[in-house]
């Protein structure tokens, strides 16, 4: 499926540009707007980033997400900066129903497989951003991609498989916010490798013809940012392509 997406800062729509907040652009301060527009055109599951959270966890944007997630009647997800288990619960009482870990799942393996028994692997998408080396290797960026952990894709997909992790939004971050396309080949690689996962794509949708070959990459959903808000095309159209590929 197609996973619109928004980030916000200050109540503000934005997308960064590789993940710099100098190199941002503004999509105006009427998130619920665009996500009411979203769930109009079919959407069956959104996509939040808190960015303002992100950067400074005491900054999270509470208020303003519970106002989005009461606003609509479809499954959210929502992600930005979770270090710990207050965070989860902060999230998941203002009504999202699934929390995306990015950075703590690889930095605190232990911690973060406690929030899977407690919260249900249902309630959790690991979004595991990652940079391919030249021979091929999977390395995992944190700390908003300014970090190398030295853990590779695989490894910690294998950590989480004991707490039945099932949602793993991936990101090859050279092709975030560039329009230039996924990386096909990768989804393929993996989901094959780890079929019991329901991996979400990122980074690159930038036309129709950049979604018509994921269903049959394996992939169980696309997140798209800039180019809906940009009007490269509608949901709809990207759902029909997505249903007809």
């Amino acid at each position: 499926m197609i996973i619109p997406a928004l980030d916000l800062i200050d109540g503000n729509v934005v997308r960064l540009h590789q993940g710099d907040y100098e190199q941002r652009r503004d999509y105006g301060n009427s998130p619920l707007s665009h996500l009411l527009q979203y769930e109009q055109a079919g959407a069956k599951l959104l996509h939040l980033v808190d960015l303002t959270g992100a950067k400074d966890p005491t900054k999270r944007q509470i208020a303003l997400l519970k106002t989005l997630l009461a606003g609509v009647s479809v499954p959210v997800q929502v992600g930005g900066g979770i270090r710990s288990e207050n965070d989860v619960i902060a999230l998941l009482e203002a009504g999202a129903n699934r929390v995306v870990i990015g950075s703590t799942a690889v930095t605190q393996p232990e911690l973060v497989k406690q929030w899977f028994q407690l919260y249900g692997a249902e309630s959790i998408v690991l979004a595991l951003d990652i940079r391919i080396s030249h021979d091929g290797v999977k390395q995992i960026a944190i700390s908003g991609w300014q970090k190398n952990s030295h853990a590779t894709l695989e490894e910690i997909i294998e950590q989480y498989l004991p707490v039945d992790l099932k949602h793993v939004l991936c990101t090859d971050i050279s092709r975030d916010g560039t329009l230039s396309g996924s990386n096909i080949a990768l989804y393929q690689e993996i989901s094959q490798q780890y079929p019991q996962i329901q991996f979400q794509a990122s980074g690159g949708i930038g036309s129709l013809t950049d979604i018509s070959p994921l269903p049959t990459a394996g992939v169980a959903g696309v997140i798209v940012g800039r180019a809906l808000l940009e009007g490269k095309f509608t949901l709809t159209e990207a759902t029909q392509c997505w249903q007809n590929a």
